[in-house]
């Protein structure tokens, strides 16, 4: 509700009485993104300036972030003129980040960069401050497997967000949906052992997104590709793969229906938390208590 100070400090308390770790986090930092909102935010390098100095206030080590969206792969110079520009920002406030003991986690973000292009990022700007928010479900939506997506940011993963998908194959291509745990296509067995391999103390946090978002993924359209002129053949065919054994999404029995409304919301959202959780602590082992 505010950044003043005292506010800050009082949550800090309260994360503290109760045992919880907390993340700062704010959406683009990069000047040159449709997504970065600069008329209202300024220089993207003082409202990264901002992000870390709130980590800090928070006692958080940990600062969220991100480039853009898929839009940011269209026109001229695509996804890596601007991960050009989000390098250039990121390296003018190394020195604040190294002093406030925060390090940034930029997120592969609604279908904006690959995992090999973020851990290309990651190397430019200097990963001994930043690293990557791990985000599985986004990877599905950039046409990766969520499992390839592990194998390239797990060893730069700071911090995650968690979410299962159901892709499954259509006459243009693919389509994809977010899912509750254990309901997409995700191989989470598999997934977890190797998580824990890659990523020692980094937390599984969990993304409840209450609502529906299809997205086709029309590979078969040669326009596509237009977007994703680097992209790596022997990564997409595990993407492939990924499609060929899903299936079309169905919603989770039991989960709250109706008309729309704001309460409806809380209750999915309520619904879809105690659904993960369940499931990460039953079936995956997960968690500390």
């Amino acid at each position: 509700e505010s950044l003043d100070a005292d506010y800050l400090e009082k949550i800090k308390a309260q994360a503290a009485a109760a045992g919880v770790e907390l993340q700062a986090g704010t959406g683009s930092i990069c000047p040159t993104s449709s997504a970065y909102a600069k008329d209202r935010l300024g220089p993207a390098e003082e409202h990264a300036r901002l992000l870390i100095r709130t980590a800090k206030a928070l006692g958080a080590r940990v600062a969220r972030c991100y480039l853009g969206t898929g839009n940011d792969r269209k026109g001229d110079g695509g996804i890596y003129r601007h991960i050009e520009a989000m390098v250039k920002t990121l390296k003018a406030v190394r020195a604040e980040a190294a002093d406030a003991g925060v390090k940034i986690a930029v997120e592969n973000h609604a279908a904006d960069m690959q995992a090999w292009e973020l851990v290309t990022l990651i190397e430019e700007a200097g990963k001994d401050f930043v690293g990557a928010t791990m985000d599985c479900g986004n990877a599905v939506y950039t046409m990766e497997d969520p499992m390839v997506n592990l194998e390239n940011l797990g060893p730069y993963a700071l911090t995650t967000g968690m979410r299962d998908t159901a892709v499954w194959e259509t006459p243009r291509g693919a389509r994809a949906m977010w899912a509750n745990m254990g309901e997409g296509v995700t191989d989470w067995k598999a997934y977890a052992d190797r998580f824990r391999e890659l990523c020692p103390g980094v937390p599984f946090v969990l993304e409840i997104l209450s609502y529906i978002w299809p997205r086709d993924l029309a590979y078969l359209d040669a326009a596509v590709w237009k977007e994703f002129p680097k992209a790596r053949a022997g990564e997409f065919a595990r993407f492939v793969a990924l499609a060929k054994r899903g299936r079309e999404f169905t919603l989770t029995p039991g989960r709250p229906a109706g008309a729309q409304s704001k309460e409806l919301v809380q209750a999915q959202q309520k619904f879809d938390l105690e659904h993960g959780l369940e499931y990460c602590r039953r079936v995956l082992g997960l968690g500390l208590k």
